[in-house]
């Protein structure tokens, strides 16, 4: 089943200055169509009391709802679909699991892994990261422009139509040079949530992916 992927997708995180409902809303208010609700330091009751409140504002606006990993909360919630960060999952299992509704992200940091996904039947995939992030540290090579115009180059040779975004560590000025290594997206985070007017950041992300 094709899903709709969004060329631009915002995720939230824990910051200080914002709760995951404030930066949903004001993402949302922005244009947002797309949210990745990415928590890992609450239980599931206050991760369901969030994303019940996310899932409205999300309605309300007309915007996917995705949740990063707790597959385990599918059908206790209003989610669209998980984005799994474990580059092991088994997505077929999972696709079993949570069923053909459910819109499955992966996360690489290879084009083999890539590869893996595709195989595997996962809708969209974050490749990265591309730059130095603090908002999931990991110890992968950064893959920088040159890596995902090897990335977007290798699928279009294996004919594979999986929509690939970059993450990790993007600002403004990487936009334009990314999308033209012919990647299908971006996702960030960061550079928008911790921006002085989060509104007009993800706006400027916005006209220049869309």
């Amino acid at each position: 089943m094709k899903k709709f992927i969004e060329k631009l997708q915002f995720i939230t995180h824990d910051i200080d200055q914002l709760t995951h409902i404030e930066q949903t809303q004001i993402a949302c208010e922005a244009g947002a169509k797309w949210i990745q609700y990415r928590c890992l330091s609450k239980d599931d009751e206050a991760l369901l009391k969030d994303i019940n409140v996310i899932a409205e504002i999300c309605d309300d606006w007309g915007a996917t709802l995705i949740v990063t990993n707790h597959t385990h909360l599918n059908r206790k919630a209003d989610i669209q679909g998980f984005h799994i960060e474990d580059m092991d999952a088994d997505f077929v299992a999972l696709r079993k699991e949570l069923g053909e509704d459910i819109t499955i992200g992966g996360s690489s940091n290879t084009a083999e892994g890539l590869l893996r996904l595709a195989a595997e039947g996962v809708d969209y995939a974050g490749c990265g990261p591309f730059s130095i992030t603090t908002t999931k540290p990991n110890n992968s090579p950064l893959l920088g422009i040159a890596g995902y115009a090897a990335v977007a180059s290798l699928l279009k040779e294996k004919e594979i139509d999986m929509p690939v975004l970059a993450v990790g560590g993007i600002n403004i000025g990487d936009v334009d040079a990314l999308m033209a290594t012919g990647i299908f997206g971006i996702a960030a985070s960061a550079a928008i949530n911790q921006a002085e007017d989060m509104a007009s950041a993800y706006q400027s992300f916005y006209n220049k992916i869309m």
